[in-house]
């Protein structure tokens, strides 16, 4: 062969394979199924883009609905308005974006009869509450399912009219029928706007937050019970909580409470004065609801624990958001066999050995634990992971809260402590909690 020729055996390149060939063909289709369609989305399915709206904000959804008739449609889809946020926040105090006036307004006249579950997120002004409680007024034909009133910042709904707020949310418990979640917290609803709530809708009631709620009496979150058998889930304030709340929730008639939030809050030390509930009233719930969590968070003054937890008590999840004494951690110890969570964010310069301990031998439940501005020798910390390290699920211990001793210094502690976890521990530079 000549020089500068190229053998024809060298220039064939073995024939593609069935697979081969296979791919090429789905790569050739996809590519001009690409170019025909790149500019073309009005072509995507009706539920692509109902998926893709309901991703997006009401601004952005009504933007995206002036695209195309097609687009158009789907933002007017009462599945897409079954579900809605209304954001209200004042922009001179601002930053957070809000729903604006007119799309507000389009809401009410074209899909008020779709909402279902509907929350309102206001910022600490009281001309946002009202607003919210202006669009509540005019949602008189819908079937709400679940209502929630969330203040962002300072609780707003406090600073308004109750007269005005109490119209407005009664609009809704009338009109709605079948309310099945309620949240309400910080809000001035009272006795009768409960009743109205009641009537209306004690068959479908499951849950109700409404802490911090000073207008509410015992006797009203009583009725509440009283009537909705349904009821799975209550938060309240530690002042409306009674033995006759307890026991009617256990009611035969009741079904098995799930969960039960206990808010025990001072505002001005010596000044508030907190009850005591029997232990029979905490049995009796028990026996009718064993699986209930029972929350409690505590935001009070060192003398004003007396009360608590001097019986049996079955709280399953403590939270101390101020400082809490040796003796009371050490009654929890003896008299909180269910708890499973304990949170204590301070508790001053005493070792808290003993009680931790205490706590882990006793309370057979235990799976997580924090703390914060306490103090516990290495020692004492290792023998409580002794005891319980195999069911603790979550252990956040700030660094400063382990004191070195003469068995174990800084850098032993995680080694001996991930020994006794069954994996890896460090303790936290912040809390995590």
């Amino acid at each position: 062969m000549k020089r500068g020729r190229t053998s024809l055996k060298s220039k064939c390149l073995p024939f593609p394979s069935h697979e081969v060939r296979a791919k090429i063909r789905k790569w050739r289709a996809a590519s001009r199924f690409a170019l025909t369609h790149a500019e073309d989305w009005g072509n995507l399915p009706h539920y692509v883009v109902l998926q893709i709206f309901q991703h997006l904000s009401l601004v952005d959804r009504a933007r995206a609905a002036s695209v195309c008739r097609g687009w158009n449609d789907v933002f007017h889809t009462p599945d897409l308005w079954r579900r809605f946020e209304f954001e209200l926040n004042q922009p001179t105090t601002s930053y957070l974006s809000s729903t604006h006036p007119d799309l507000v307004q389009q809401i009410i006249k074209r899909h008020a009869q779709h909402l279902q579950y509907v929350s309102f997120k206001v910022d600490s002004c009281t001309e946002s509450a009202e607003a919210a409680c202006d669009i509540l007024s005019q949602l008189v034909n819908c079937t709400i399912k679940t209502l929630g009133l969330i203040s962002t910042a300072r609780p707003s709904f406090m600073d308004m009219a109750q007269a005005h707020f109490v119209s407005a949310l009664t609009v809704v418990f009338v009109n709605s029928k079948s309310l099945s979640s309620i949240k309400i917290d910080d809000t001035p609803v009272d006795d009768p706007s409960l009743k109205v709530l009641v009537a209306n809708n004690s068959h479908t009631l499951k849950l109700l937050k409404m802490s911090s709620c000073p207008h509410v009496s015992p006797a009203g979150i009583l009725c509440v019970a009283d009537q909705c058998h349904g009821l799975r889930e209550l938060a309240l304030n530690y002042h409306l909580l009674s033995d006759e709340l307890l026991l009617s929730l256990s009611s035969e008639k009741h079904v098995h409470l799930e969960h039960l939030r206990i808010d025990v809050v001072s505002q001005n030390p010596g000044q508030t004065h907190f009850h005591s509930i029997k232990r029979s009233s905490w049995e009796a719930l028990v026996r009718h609801s064993p699986k209930v969590n029972i929350v409690m968070y505590f935001f009070l003054y060192l003398e004003e624990f007396e009360p608590f937890f001097c019986e049996e008590t079955p709280v399953t999840h403590l939270y101390f958001g101020r400082t809490v004494s040796k003796e009371m951690l050490g009654r929890i110890g003896l008299n909180c066999p269910r708890l499973v969570e304990l949170v204590v964010c301070a508790n001053g310069l005493q070792p808290l050995d003993e009680e931790l301990i205490r706590i882990a031998e006793r309370c057979k439940s235990l799976t997580a634990i924090g703390l914060g501005e306490c103090e516990v020798t290495c020692s004492g910390f290792v023998e409580f992971v002794k005891i319980c390290g195999g069911r603790l699920t979550q252990l956040s211990i700030m660094e400063e809260v382990l004191i070195p001793d003469s068995s174990y210094n800084m850098e032993q502690i995680h080694t001996e402590v991930s020994k006794h976890l069954g994996r890896l521990w460090f303790p936290d530079m912040m809390p995590t909690w």
